[in-house]
């Protein structure tokens, strides 16, 4: 065996080590999946050809030791991985004159759960295959899990966890900072099974699909994980779907689900083939790492070369530097692809870029394009040398080894991307259309550097019509959605500037008393003061926020370009001199916001904390536990439900 052998081992270890540690320990990417199994099949290949396995090598071991504070526990078996293939007659040969199942391989996070006397008893995390994570309380609040069972012994079962791609995105959009939001489902899932407090489990929607029994003592299959599967999902569990094969078929089913996993609205990364025969698949025994009754198949990606046009580099709010690369188009699993994350710096450097490289692209799981290789390896790119939103001065930071590059300027439009979300969203000016993203694209492209500039978009429109996500009918619609906005409220431009401490509430109270813009630019505090609900410290960032020379000339712009009608606050309404806090989840109402324009609309008022003053706490949990709840029964507050606070308005009306 030559040294260079066993050096080329040991960096292929380091390096699949490093890169499986930052993505399932710390949600991070360093490698395509692309390169890290053509990787993992050259050390493999290595491995075999000199007989050396090292004990700390990623085909050896199963799994990474768990890094949280969960208590922990050994598995009664070990769970092992599978053995993997990408193609497709190795699965004709494995299962030779046997009938098998084949199923999805779900992206997520593989749990052992045990129920005694039919109630669940124990939720275990894969953990590194010998020792998991005890996870109970979390399995308890995932959305599809069954509490009890009617089947009363003993019963160990694993599947797995999952978060559907329908619940990510909707999670995603919920977080306004762009660089907050999660990379993928699979490790948005493992965080959230991970979760030491279970009310941020239960908000995430996890979901569990069951796909093996690992102990049922005296239950009987007749010899066959077919009838295994369909007798888990007659005690109430979700399993992972599956289709019977032969080696005449398996092929074709393959080919099937290849066009069917596109349509699917949870994460997979392959499929699972395992004998239906329990007896027969047990009798073969296992390897170190692979049991022999079952194998993995995943996609070959579909690549594609062409040609490296440029590399994009956009400004977020933390002042993160995002690297694009645009090359030419290429269609990949029947969509038309022109762009691809690089990640960071040292991603980029890692595959020696540059304009013109010959590149081979693919999507990693079928969905998200990468880069798989670089052919010229030119190594060319620039690291741009002011930002490209503000052109301001940047600084290249290196953190564990990965270097990434930020705008240092306080004062880029990037960085005050919240602030445009806040202008166009329903309560302030309600331009719809335009989403984070969508302004985030626009600010890097120089459209947008103040809040008056959205009305001037228009001038873009050409170019708008041209990009990604766009085209001409979603420009006009947005075009018209600017237009319409431009009739608004006192009250509303109010609120969309994020005057500090006013909401909505306090913004149309001061709209009232101030009722054109004149009033507003010469408030005082002593008149501020008079307003209910607003203290010195408010009416103080009130005035100051005015005095600002750049927020009064924004303001200023703002009112010229606006067709602004005066903000009605009814006084004397069915609720007049009611004060209401709203807490926990709603069933007839869309949002807080809606019920809160409601109540306003009659005359009352809401407020964000309970206090002396308050006259109705609703909230549709009265057993509640929350500060709200305590602090209500601490000061006789009534607490009331969304039904009894229908029943209030009836009798205020009847009054």
């Amino acid at each position: 065996m030559s040294e260079e052998k066993l050096k080329r081992i040991q960096e292929l270890i380091k390096t699949l080590n490093a890169a499986a540690k930052a993505y399932y320990v710390d949600g991070a990417e360093i490698m395509s999946n692309y390169e890290y199994d053509a990787l993992y099949d050259e050390l493999e290949a290595l491995e075999d050809e000199t007989g050396i396995h090292m004990s700390y090598s990623p085909t050896a071991s199963v799994g990474y030791e768990v890094l949280s504070e969960l208590p922990k526990e050994r598995h009664e078996s070990p769970m092992l991985s599978l053995s993997k293939t990408k193609e497709r007659g190795e699965l004709a040969d494995f299962l030779g004159d046997k009938k098998g199942l084949l199923s999805w391989k779900m992206d997520g996070l593989t749990i052992v759960l045990t129920y005694k006397d039919g109630s669940l008893f124990k939720a275990v995390t894969r953990g590194n295959g010998e020792i998991g994570e005890i996870v109970t309380q979390n399995a308890r609040v995932f959305k599809n899990i069954p509490l009890s069972i009617t089947f009363s012994g003993d019963l160990t079962i694993r599947g797995e966890a999952v978060i559907r791609y329908s619940d990510f995105e909707r999670i995603n959009e919920a977080i306004p900072e762009f660089d907050a939001k999660y990379k993928n489902p699979r490790n948005l899932c493992s965080g959230s099974v991970r979760q030491l407090d279970s009310r941020i489990t239960k908000e995430r929607s996890v979901r569990f699909y069951a796909f093996g029994v690992v102990s049922a003592p005296d239950k009987d299959f007749d010899n066959s994980r077919k009838n295994e599967q369909l007798w888990l999902k007659s005690l109430g569990f979700d399993i992972v779907e599956f289709f019977e094969v032969t080696a005449g078929d398996v092929v074709e089913t393959v080919g099937m689900l290849e066009e069917k996993v596109r349509e699917n609205d949870f994460p997979s990364d392959g499929l699972v083939l395992e004998y239906d025969d329990i007896k027969y698949g047990e009798s073969l025994g296992r390897t170190a790492k692979f049991p022999r009754s079952a194998i993995a198949f995943k996609w070959k990606d579909e690549t594609a070369e062409t040609t490296l046009k440029s590399i994009e580099w956009s400004a977020s709010r933390t002042g993160l530097i995002n690297p694009i690369a645009v090359f030419d188009t290429v269609e990949l699993e029947g969509t038309e692809v022109s762009r691809a994350s690089l990640h960071n710096v040292s991603y980029i450097k890692d595959l020696k870029l540059g304009p013109g490289d010959k590149i081979s692209v693919f999507k990693a799981n079928m969905i998200i394009p990468q880069i798989a290789e670089n052919h010229t390896k030119s190594g060319s790119f620039l690291l741009p040398s002011v930002c490209p939103v503000c052109g301001g001065e940047l600084l290249l930071k290196n953190d564990n080894d990965v270097e990434t590059l930020y705008c240092i300027s306080k004062t880029c439009p990037a960085k005050h991307i919240k602030s445009f979300v806040h202008f166009v969203s329903r309560d302030a000016l309600n331009i719809e259309g335009l989403s984070e993203a969508t302004l985030e694209k626009f600010i890097n492209k120089r459209f947008l550097q103040h809040l008056h500039d959205l009305y001037s978009l228009v001038e873009f429109k050409d170019e708008i019509s041209q990009m990604e996500g766009f085209g001409k009918k979603s420009c006009d619609n947005l075009m018209r959605a600017i237009e319409t906005s431009r009739h608004t409220q006192l009250h509303r431009l109010l609120y969309g500037l994020g005057i500090p401490g006013f909401g909505l509430a306090n913004c149309k109270l001061a709209a009232d008393v101030f009722d054109t813009p004149e009033k507003i630019l010469s408030a005082s505090v002593e008149e501020l003061l008079e307003i209910d609900g607003v203290g010195e410290v408010l009416a103080r960032d009130f005035v100051a926020y005015f005095d600002d020379p750049v927020n009064r000339d924004e303001f200023l712009k703002l009112v010229e370009i606006l067709d602004i009608e005066k903000s009605v606050i009814t006084k004397d309404g069915l609720l007049s001199g009611k004060v209401f806090v709203i807490t926990g989840s709603l069933n007839g109402y869309e949002s807080r916001s809606v019920l809160k324009e409601y109540i306003e609309s009659l005359g009352g008022k809401v407020s964000g904390s309970v206090s002396k003053n308050t006259s109705y706490l609703i909230n549709n949990d009265a057993q509640s536990t929350s500060s709200k709840n305590k602090k209500a029964k601490e000061l006789g507050v009534e607490i009331i439900t969304e039904d009894e606070f229908s029943k209030l308005v009836i009798r205020a009306e009847l009054m």
